[in-house]
């Protein structure tokens, strides 16, 4: 058995726990009695990840549930393999369950063919959906779930007291989840996700990816002024909310302007 090192009461990260970066972060909820995997990573990842919780003394069986913060790839391509072998449910959000259960390629981020990439996506059985304001118990610990759509119409957040596991929506450096419209990412929803963050009393912040950091108000702020450009621009094409430019010419057309 190797000692657990946990980053807050009832808080593991298998980045931080094995001293090396392993992908996706991958947060172990203890309850004591039972705990709960947020995300499992890629399906090469999860000898790794469930070897990691057998050595640090946590029973296989008493794995509670696995929750999906979303339904990438990279956070869900284990995902049925751990529901085999764990033989506990799998959880998502009502919006992930299509593209788990289906295998979407495209939706998952697992096939982009512009780039020549093209990664296996397990279908996997949802048993339970949450949505926003419910709680799960974990032993004595409790996970109010957010709603954060914006990176994926799916994206889910959890509090608990004042650490929020903020998924893909914010990263330290102020970076954000991929935005992209055949990922069904939308702008509108992105800007009002991290104004909830913003606005919210939480004190950490526990990524799906990169380091843990304490909520930043500027950082949120900035991020926030940059996607609300994004609104704006035509480098967003259909994720954008309109473009500007285009009004502007439309009026000087109309006027006769050509004094370029």
């Amino acid at each position: 058995m190797i000692e657990r090192n946990y980053l807050f009461p009832g808080v593991i990260e298998m980045n931080y726990q094995s001293r090396r970066r392993m992908g996706v972060n991958v947060y172990l909820i203890d309850g004591v009695k039972e705990y709960v995997l947020l995300d499992v990573g890629f399906l090469d990842e999860l000898t790794d990840v469930l070897e990691l919780t057998r050595l640090m003394g946590f029973s296989l069986s008493a794995c509670k549930m696995v929750i999906a913060s979303h339904a990438d790839v990279d956070h869900a391509q284990g995902l049925a393999r751990a529901r085999e072998i764990l033989k506990c449910p799998v959880v998502a959000h009502p919006r992930s369950v299509e593209p788990l259960e289906q295998g979407d390629e495209i939706l998952t981020y697992a096939r982009i063919d512009a780039q020549g990439i093209q990664i296996p996506m397990p279908r996997c059985k949802v048993d339970r959906t949450i949505d926003e304001g419910e709680i799960i118990q974990v032993g004595d610990r409790s996970l109010e779930v957010w709603s954060t759509p914006g990176h994926t119409a799916g994206q889910l957040a959890f509090r608990m007291g004042d650490l929020l596991f903020s998924g893909d929506n914010i990263f330290r450096d102020g970076c954000v989840g991929v935005i992209d419209a055949h990922h069904g990412s939308s702008l509108v929803d992105f800007v009002a996700s991290l104004k909830r963050i913003r606005c919210s009393d939480v004190r950490f912040l526990l990524p799906s990816h990169g380091p843990i950091f304490r909520k930043d108000d500027a950082l949120l702020d900035a991020t926030i002024a940059r996607l609300e450009s994004y609104m704006h621009m035509a480098d967003f094409g259909t994720c954008a909310v309109d473009w500007p430019l285009l009004d502007q010419w439309e009026e000087e057309l109309a006027q006769g302007k050509n004094d370029f």
